[in-house]
């Protein structure tokens, strides 16, 4: 949420310099995330003075260039150089002298320097438009009326506006903080309660004069009454489209927002002053004399302002004339009842239409507008005549116009005010402080609660209208809480806690590899569950969880895979030049079947670039897939589990891929991520992922019992054989053949070199493998050791006919 400094203070009763004024923010829950200084002209013209030339002569040197002296109120006129073609002498034009920066419209800042053009020094410069930012004409100076006084500011002729804009982390709930007004309210809450004033917010809302008789040159009529239970509008004659006066333009750009006309600029104006949306229709557009507030049959087609022809569904409720429909309502208007450059009558609404049915029609056509998001949070239903006058009343004194019509309010069924009872000893449990009863109904009238009673040990209230997600007593605690200050809840200085003694739950395996993953230099991320289908091809999009209410086309599915996500954080950082990279993330995936859900946890690797850092000893290591797999493999180790049949596997995302079994099931995938899937995250270098199937994993882990043994007192024997293979034979096919001998004395093996040569044949490789052998009771003789290697390699000759190097 964006507010305006100079906007919030109009509605404060006392001035607030914009750094307290952010604590006091952010001490009731409105978070300041950033506070910014908006300049409607970079710099603010600061340094440039206006000047009058009293000299103008061609140049001594060039036939292009100007030799002028410039009068900007000093003992001394500034000698300038100037190649504009307009400048002459008697103008008023605007100086820049040694030591000024400008801000051209395009490109960087410029700070004058004393320069030497063609010979003749220069002391400064005399500035088109573009020079300043103020414009985009370069074609020559600008020339100022005669009435400006030389030596006086640039500044105070062109009135550049400045403010300071803070960015507020508003909370999904907190509808009634989305405009100024609503923020200032917040703020006169604290001011009353922490400084002991009567502090209300200014209001902008004034009487509007018109006769009741005037009469409405068109039938309203609302159908849907659930949909739409406030309907108000009235009629403007005789208005004037055109751009709006500079302090209004001023305002929106300063929050973000582009000035478009005044009737536009307007409506926007009153919506981030209310918070409440207002929609301006052509009246020539309303056929018939007759506006109808209803839902239209499934399939009807409809035009919106951004020229795109929509398929209506028969729960979307619509604006409409006698004939055909005007204007989406609450979310967006239609082409051919918005208000052009030539309409001269207005027909303005305000209104209350059901949240939950705005935020459906919102989705289903993707039109995230900011009537929209504010509708879908609930607006104040007691306001829309209020905003209405304010709204009229600007278009008048704006655009001439007249008021032409009385208001139509059709509001059926007034709204009831929710109410909630809070006991004063749920407020203390809760909060962890005591609230006298005086300052609990203090702090709530200031915040426009309405006390209905109060006993000995509790207080009840009626909500605004304007707070419509307030309902439990636990939000009556919040309000209480955000006007005393966060900062004032009373930490006590001893807690008292019951330890809970966990074996063996995921919490605590996570725990263990997260330790020595960030041991190992990995940094955990946490990526967002839902993710773009546009990473997914449409096999796998028949099996995705779609999202019903998607914060974006880009978000739009939970995502089946963390691979994309992972992919996406380290796109991220590689374009910021961090390109070692090695990343972990615990997360979930998501996939329907047969209209059943499936969610599975995962431990997801991402490496690229090095492993390790150079140093004065060695180079850094490139991350590859040995080097994964290994770690991968300590993983496995730490678990407690053991995997199994370590075979290929075919992933169209993943080169070289393989992956492991546990009990029959596959509980891991490795390999290197596909060239067209790094192409597609504009990733150039290559990245090293695996997938860790954490449920199947942590169902073993937990399952297995920890056996304790005494250390042997025998020493381990180590024997080396170097054998000759086909270049296509794998080291797994090795160790499956001697495990399938069983030697009980066999402690391990492991792969120390492979050797390839044109000496040892074509197709051929040499491979050493190291044997540990322990006998626990005694110490092995080589009989023993001889013993149990001719096994081994007659294993080998018989199973996989290699070459023993003897």
């Amino acid at each position: 949420m964006t507010i305006s400094y100079k906007w919030l203070s109009e509605y404060l009763p006392v001035s607030i310099e914009p750094e307290p004024l952010s604590q006091v923010l952010t001490s009731i829950g409105l978070e300041v995330e950033s506070m910014n200084k908006y300049e409607s002209v970079r710099g603010g013209l600061k340094g440039l003075i206006i000047g009058e030339v009293v000299l103008c002569e061609k140049h001594p040197y060039a036939d292009k260039l100007m030799l002028t002296r410039v009068d900007i109120g000093e003992e001394e006129p500034l000698q300038i150089v100037c190649g504009a073609p307009n400048v002459a002498l008697g103008q008023k034009v605007v100086v820049a002298p040694v030591g000024t920066t400008i801000y051209p419209a395009n490109g960087q800042e410029i700070t004058m320097k004393l320069a030497k053009i063609r010979n003749v020094d220069s002391y400064g410069m005399i500035c088109a438009e573009d020079e300043l930012g103020i414009g985009e004409d370069h074609a020559g100076i600008i020339i100022l009326p005669s009435n400006c006084t030389a030596g006086e500011p640039a500044a105070t002729f062109f009135q550049p506006y400045e403010d300071i804009i803070f960015e507020i982390g508003l909370t999904p709930n907190r509808m009634d903080a989305m405009s100024h007004l609503g923020v200032a309210r917040d703020v006169c809450a604290y001011l009353t309660h922490h400084y002991q004033m009567e502090a209300t917010a200014l209001s902008p809302f004034g009487p509007m004069v018109y006769t009741e008789d005037m009469g409405l040159p068109v039938i309203v009529s609302v159908e849907n009454l659930q949909a739409c239970q406030r309907y108000s509008g009235l009629f403007i004659n005789g208005i004037t489209i055109g751009s709006s006066p500079l302090w209004l333009q001023h305002k929106l750009k300063a929050i973000g927002l582009r000035p478009i006309n005044n009737i536009v600029d307007i409506t926007n104006y009153v919506l981030h002053e209310t918070g409440q949306p207002l929609h301006a229709f052509e009246a020539d557009a309303v056929k018939g004399d007759m506006i109808i507030v209803k839902n239209l049959k499934e399939g009807t087609r409809f035009k919106t302002l951004d020229e795109k022809e929509r398929t209506l569904s028969s729960d979307d409720l619509m604006i409409c004339n006698a004939e055909e429909p005007m204007c989406f309502g609450g979310v967006f208007g239609g082409f051919e009842s918005g208000v052009k450059n030539s309409t001269t009558r207005i027909f303005l609404e305000s209104a209350w239409f059901n949240p939950a049915d705005i935020r459906k029609t919102s989705l289903r056509h993707n039109l995230r507008t900011d009537a929209a998001t504010r509708f879908e949070k609930g607006v104040d239903i007691s306001n829309t005549v209020n905003v209405l006058k304010r709204a009229a009343l600007m278009i008048r004194d704006i655009t001439g116009g007249e008021i032409a019509s009385g208001i139509v309010d059709i509001f059926p069924a007034a709204k009831v005010k929710t109410e909630v009872a809070l006991s004063y000893h749920y407020l203390k449990k809760i909060s962890g402080k005591f609230y006298h009863p005086d300052v609990i109904r203090k702090i709530l009238e200031a915040l426009s609660f309405e006390v209905i009673w109060e006993t000995a040990d509790e207080i009840r209230v009626r909500v605004p209208y304007h707070k419509p997600d307030i309902s439990l007593p636990a939000d009556i605690v919040e309000e209480i809480l955000r006007i005393d200050g966060y900062d004032n809840i009373m930490i006590p200085s001893v807690i008292t806690i019951t330890p809970a003694l966990e074996n063996k739950t995921k919490a605590n395996y996570k725990e263990k590899v997260a330790g020595y993953l960030t041991g190992a230099g990995f940094n955990e991320i946490m990526t967002n569950s839902i993710t773009n289908s546009d990473f997914f091809p449409p096999e796998v999009l028949t099996t995705t969880v779609r999202m019903l209410n998607s914060l974006s086309a880009e978000l739009n599915i939970m995502r089946p895979s963390m691979l994309e996500t992972g992919l996406q954080a380290m796109a991220y950082n590689l374009n910021r030049r961090n390109d070692d990279l090695q990343f972990f993330e615990f997360g979930k995936t998501y996939a329907k079947e047969e209209n059943k859900y499936k969610e599975q946890d995962h431990l997801c690797l991402y490496t690229t670039g090095k492993s390790s850092e150079d140093s004065w000893r060695s180079k850094g290591l490139k991350a590859d897939f040995y080097y994964l797999k290994g770690l991968t493999g300590k993983l496995i180790q730490l678990l407690g589990v053991s995997v199994s049949n370590w075979t290929f596997a075919d992933h169209p995302n993943i080169d070289n891929g393989l992956q492991a079994f546990l009990n029959g099931k596959p509980v891991l995938l490795l390999g290197a991520v596909s060239a067209k899937v790094l192409q597609r995250f504009d990733i150039k270098q290559p990245v090293f992922f695996v997938d860790l199937y954490w449920d199947p994993l942590m169902d073993a882990a937990t399952k297995r019992s920890i056996q304790y043994e005494e250390l042997p007192r025998q020493l381990p024997v180590q024997r080396d054989l170097a054998i000759i293979v086909p270049d296509t034979l794998l080291y797994g096919d090795i160790e499956r053949t001697v495990n399938s001998v069983k030697l009980e004395k066999l402690q391990g093996m492991h792969l120390f070199d492979i050797f390839e040569s044109e000496k040892l044949g074509s197709g051929k490789k040499s491979m050493a493998v190291s044997f540990t052998f322990l006998d626990k009771e005694k110490t092995l003789n080589d009989k023993e050791i001889d013993g149990m290697m001719n096994k081994i390699m007659a294993s080998f000759e018989n199973e996989l006919q290699v070459e023993i190097r003897r």
